[in-house]
């Protein structure tokens, strides 16, 4: 699913602070304790330094996306890389549950926060498929920004990525707009109405005790 390299951290993205250079997205609300959850998850694989990654579900109610489902794939490690594994097995999930893949989740356990260029090579797959997509990654030895919401600027960023042939660790170049290739989300919202429902293994998949599914319910639903 991704690799990361601090040797490759694009310099073209923009500040915590900077507003959105995209256009008007429909607002994503997510659980407070979803990041949490998943850094608990991920914390032996964090003190091996190795990278874990999940992927995100949400349904879309009155213009507004809910981030319900946190999906851990089977997966192959590394200190600067991380790999889901049987990706048409957790897309089949999302589908079953008229999900919307609205984005995805890993950690850096030693690297700052950033998006390398395979990160964002990922994340366009996304976007692409979802307007609203966001890519969290979870630093927790930076001590100057622990996590990020982030998200390729449109149309400059995807512009940048859907012409880029490269794989691989790579730098990208400036978009033709001037705008950052990456910027921080500024349409994504921590709701503590969503609470946890329950961990359990994946058991819509006969003999698959691979998958791990986090439930978020939302507690007050709309009339």
């Amino acid at each position: 699913m991704t690799q990361t390299d601090s040797k490759f951290a694009d310099s073209h993205q923009s500040s915590c602070n900077q507003p959105s250079a995209s256009g008007v997205l429909q607002d994503v609300h997510i659980s407070p304790l979803l990041m949490e959850d998943f850094l608990e998850l991920a914390r032996e694989n964090t003190e091996k330094d190795l990278e874990t990654c999940g992927v995100l579900g949400a349904f879309l109610e009155h213009g507004t996306y809910y981030v319900t489902t946190l999906i851990i794939p089977k997966q192959e490690s590394s200190s600067s890389s991380c790999e889901a594994l049987k990706e048409e097995e957790f897309f089949a999930i999302q589908n079953e549950r008229s999900l919307f893949p609205v984005g995805w989740i890993h950690t850096h356990p030693s690297q700052s926060c950033f998006m390398s260029s395979i990160d964002l090579h990922t994340h366009f797959s996304y976007q692409a498929m979802v307007p609203e997509a966001f890519a969290i990654v979870m630093a927790p030895t930076d001590k100057s920004r622990s996590y990020g919401i982030f998200r390729l600027s449109e149309p400059g960023g995807m512009r940048v990525l859907k012409e880029c042939e490269e794989s691989g660790f790579h730098p990208h170049g400036e978009p033709a707009d001037g705008s950052p290739i990456y910027e921080h989300c500024t349409n994504v919202y921590t709701n503590t109405n969503l609470s946890k429902y329950g961990l359990r293994y994946q058991d819509m998949i006969p003999g698959n005790a691979d998958i791990y599914i986090y439930i978020y319910e939302l507690n007050q639903r709309f009339p």
